[in-house]
């Protein structure tokens, strides 16, 4: 009997939700149109409020950091690499940001996390906005990698530097019932070739929050950003792979990433966070995609073989998505393949 209910269940549902949806979307399209204008009439006053950027030297990071700083907020500016947190603290000063603290942090290391919270706590004494955009990317065929030691730093950076520094400010940001802003990427849920694992972290990313989202109820807000492609530089630095398995930054030039598209992703960051939105999305007709995915999964399949797939040499390379923000520079691997058991996990990453 259950069985008979199921495929009648499976036959009539789909077709029948289309038809809902058809009739319903004018609606909710007003609807959400009168919402978006009352949440911005009424916006969230960021001055003199604390902002905590992970992240902050990367190309989204560190234009997240001038949007607050417009709205006159005092920022924590936390990166592993201290010395190139400074030129965006100063240019952050000039936009308007009233205090300024510039922290140096490891995002997956979780007593890291703990220390630039409270020492946040100690210095404003308190925390408004915790805003996540550390994130590492990749670009590779899945059994072209060379050294599978990269693996679990993609999940790392991508997973569990989100995690941490939520689990570390969550108690904070109650008090002041705060919010949670996450840089994500559309990537989570539509199956762009080569990038597996960073498709894997950052839905893993959208579900932890998504259900967390559930867990504190109103009391702080959660706002995910995703976003397409916005950006192509492939000449600002390189992570290499060296031997024993140690990833080492090799700037290649310094300077800010400021395409035009990262500057928007990260203005409409900021602006939904500040409304009280549970998403934000750039560009928002990637949306179409997602019911092609759940509806006709086949004809998306088609496609990405069509305009996607070449069968030119494939590359032995990862792809380190720098804000994510996307300049995405190479991160070449060594000459000879290893297996997992004998690669350390030590590395040093861009955050």
């Amino acid at each position: 009997m259950e069985y008979i209910i199921n495929s009648v269940m499976n036959v009539v549902v789909p077709p029948a939700s289309m038809v809902m949806m058809a009739f319903a979307w004018p609606t909710l399209s007003v609807l959400r149109a009168a919402e978006w204008a009352v949440r911005t009439f009424f916006q969230e006053d960021m001055e003199n409020k604390v902002v905590l950027i992970t992240g902050a030297s990367s190309a989204v990071g560190e234009q997240i950091a001038y949007e607050y700083a417009r709205r006159k907020a005092n920022l924590v500016l936390v990166a592993r690499r201290e010395h190139r947190l400074f030129g965006i603290r100063e240019n952050a000063r000039i936009l308007g940001a009233r205090q300024v603290l510039v922290i140096a942090a490891d995002v997956v290391k979780e007593d890291d996390c703990r220390r630039f919270v409270s020492d946040t706590i100690s210095y404003f004494g308190e925390l408004n906005h915790l805003v996540n955009t550390a994130s590492l990317g990749h670009s590779f065929y899945f059994e072209d990698a060379l050294d599978t030691s990269i693996f679990p730093h993609l999940m790392d950076i991508n997973f569990w530097g989100n995690v941490y520094p939520t689990y570390a400010a969550l108690p904070y940001l109650r008090q002041s019932r705060g919010r949670v802003v996450v840089n994500a990427s559309i990537e989570s849920w539509l199956p762009m070739p080569r990038m597996g694992l960073y498709a894997a972290a950052k839905a893993a990313v959208i579900n932890f929050y998504d259900t967390l989202r559930y867990e504190v109820k109103d009391d702080v807000g959660i706002t995910l950003a995703t976003h397409g492609w916005i950006g192509g530089d492939m000449s600002r630095g390189k992570f290499m792979l060296e031997e024993g398995s140690e990833m080492q930054w090799r700037e290649e030039r310094e300077g800010s990433f400021t395409s035009g598209h990262v500057v928007e992703f990260a203005r409409m960051m900021v602006a939904g966070a500040c409304r009280g939105d549970s998403y934000v999305k750039y560009p928002t007709w990637y949306d179409i995609f997602l019911l092609y995915r759940v509806f006709v999964p086949d004809v998306l399949g088609w496609t990405f073989r069509l305009l996607l797939s070449s069968p030119g040499p494939r590359r032995h390379a990862l792809l380190p998505d720098t804000n994510s923000g996307g300049s995405r520079p190479l991160l070449e691997g060594p000459l000879v393949r290893k297996p997992a058991s004998t690669s350390p996990r030590k590395a040093e990453r861009e955050s």
